[in-house]
């Protein structure tokens, strides 16, 4: 498994010119649509932060749909649906299961398969078609409180999105000093197919529907 990442990742880094963009996100509204959602969800479903950002980055994808590709050098190749790649933790390594048409997806049916992917990369039960493809990938270290970070493009996709801590920070609200929950995240590009304008105008909508979370359900 190491060897196919080095192989894989070093590939990525000699090949795809990276650029980077971050951007923090206010997330107290996402926080506070996320509890009022638990409270009201069937027993059993349990949706998290990064299942939001799941969701976020799949609106973000189809909004800005000149992102949701790669580069092959016969030309770009662009998806239809938003086939999301989550970085799951293993023994050894990591594995990128898919979420495939996150963008058709209730917040509730991404938490579930979420989970069940997620658990059968750590027990080594997934079927290699359930960690193939993919359009666009998240990495989130939040979880151990890694505050920014950038990621290595996860080949042959266009972009991956590094997903920091939520924390509180000090922000500027109408000239006057106030305290809000913000997450950094960032956004690693390769450049062949997408510059930084395009790179810039998926993060906006990213940031969007983050910041107004019942953009991504409408």
């Amino acid at each position: 498994m190491r060897r196919v990442i080095a192989e894989r990742l070093q590939y990525s880094k000699q090949t795809a010119p990276h650029f980077y963009l971050t951007v923090d996100c206010e997330i107290d509204t996402l926080l506070s649509a996320r509890k009022s959602l638990n409270e009201n969800a069937p027993e059993g479903v349990k949706i998290s932060v990064n299942d939001m950002v799941i969701k976020a980055a799949a609106y973000a994808l189809m909004t800005v749909p000149d992102v949701n590709g790669c580069y092959e050098e016969e030309g770009c190749r662009y998806y239809d649906q938003a086939d999301v790649c989550m970085a799951v933790a293993v023994d050894g390594g990591l594995v990128t299961p898919v979420i495939h048409g996150a963008n058709k997806l209730s917040l509730s049916e991404i938490a579930g398969k979420a989970v069940d992917l997620a658990g059968r990369a750590r027990s080594g039960k997934l079927d290699p078609s359930e960690y193939s493809g993919g359009s666009f990938t998240i990495s989130n270290l939040g979880m151990f409180g890694i505050r920014e970070f950038a990621a290595v493009i996860n080949p042959p996709q266009g972009a991956i999105l590094a997903v920091g801590a939520g924390e509180q920070r000090p922000v500027v609200k109408q000239g006057a000093l106030a305290v809000a929950t913000v997450m950094s995240v960032t956004l690693s590009a390769d450049h062949r197919i997408v510059d930084g304008a395009l790179g810039a105008r998926w993060m906006q909508a990213f940031k969007a529907a983050i910041e107004n979370p019942v953009m991504m359900l409408l």
